[in-house]
């Protein structure tokens, strides 16, 4: 991670230092603070300190929307998630006074990798180590939507079930906070979304926000080492979470850092977990052409029975190592990411 400029007057040192000093282990100052660079709609700082660094993440100053901007419930995921195969940084303490420093905040680990803002990965010359990369992020999501969330502690993070409904009339919501003018398309989507919501998944945890410039990766290995920005974090239905994660597939590195149209063996080994597992779930378009598997996900693949992808949903954990539930359920995520095509209604009615 980068941090590039001086939050000294940003940050009431006086007041944060003897606060960590209090409530994080084994601090000692004294401490200088400096905000990394980029777009967190929470603002996040490096803290070096004679101890160590440290990351702080606070809530903007200023009014907020409701239910936004939730360090608390970010600071509560990754600490129930310590112990699991999800990789988290260390969270060390959550204020809750904004006396302190003028808005609720949590210290966490810092973590000495690399973030990845262009998923096209311009910086990784070896197609092989691209596609690691994309491996091992599709590993710790289905590492995430495997545990037991009651388990770790969250039985009371999220209200199971109707979560695609919550999430259309809390983000309508949202929007109609912020709008500032009449959009027709978007009432009519607001209108029509709850009209056509797809049968849900069994509930597990979901990151929200799950995509490559949320995630520390080693610095030298092709492999996750942290998951950040948990703030959208709930329990949910995986198969959104996944949806969203594979997202990137369509939307073009103009839009919003992703993949949609770009070409040649760069896409198709950055992507290749994409495209294997549109192959594992129509397995007729793979055959169609030597090169299917290494491009885009099939037009309109061969839908599987709602009942098969429940019955791996419950496979054994060793199944998911393997990505099997995700690989064969493509086609139904597809319903979540385009619900217009004769493919994907039929999806949603299975």
């Amino acid at each position: 991670m980068s941090a590039a400029n001086s939050a000294g007057q940003e940050l009431p040192i006086e007041r944060l230092e003897p606060w960590l000093s209090k409530n994080v282990d084994e601090f000692r100052g004294p401490v200088a603070a400096e905000r990394f660079a980029g777009g967190q709609s929470n603002p996040t700082y490096r803290l070096s300190a004679a101890s160590g660094q440290y990351v702080l993440r606070r809530k903007p100053p200023g009014p907020l929307l409701p239910s936004a901007h939730a360090v608390d419930r970010e600071f509560r995921v990754m600490r129930a998630l310590a112990e699991t195969a999800v990789p988290v940084p260390r969270v060390y303490a959550l204020c809750e006074d904004d006396a302190v420093i003028g808005s609720a905040f949590y210290v966490m680990e810092h973590l000495d990798g690399r973030i990845f803002w262009d998923q096209r990965l311009p910086e990784i010359a070896s197609a092989a180590e691209r596609a690691a990369m994309f491996e091992s992020m599709n590993r710790v999501i289905a590492d995430l939507h495997k545990i037991d969330y009651a388990a770790v502690g969250l039985g009371d993070f999220g209200r199971p079930g109707n979560y695609m409904g919550r999430q259309i009339a809390r983000w309508s919501r949202q929007y109609r906070a912020s709008e500032t003018e009449s959009i027709a398309a978007m009432d009519n989507l607001i209108d029509w979304l709850p009209q056509h919501l797809p049968p849900e998944s069994p509930p597990a945890i979901v990151h929200g926000d799950y995509r490559m410039d949320n995630l520390i990766f080693h610095k030298t290995a092709p492999r996750v080492i942290g998951v950040l920005d948990w703030e959208l974090s709930t329990i949910g239905d995986p198969l959104a979470d996944f949806a969203y994660h594979v997202l990137t597939w369509r939307v073009t590195p103009e839009l919003f850092r992703g993949l949609a149209g770009v070409g040649g063996a760069r896409r198709s080994r950055a992507g290749s977990f994409i495209s294997s597992t549109a192959c594992s779930a129509s397995p007729r378009s793979c055959k169609a052409s030597p090169n299917a598997r290494s491009t885009a996900p099939p037009r309109a693949p061969t839908l599987p029975s709602r009942e098969s992808w429940r019955g791996l949903w419950r496979s054994r954990p060793g199944n998911w190592r393997n990505r099997s539930k995700h690989e064969v359920q493509l086609g139904v995520v597809f319903c979540v990411v385009i619900p217009g095509r004769p493919a994907h209604r039929r999806c949603a009615t299975q």
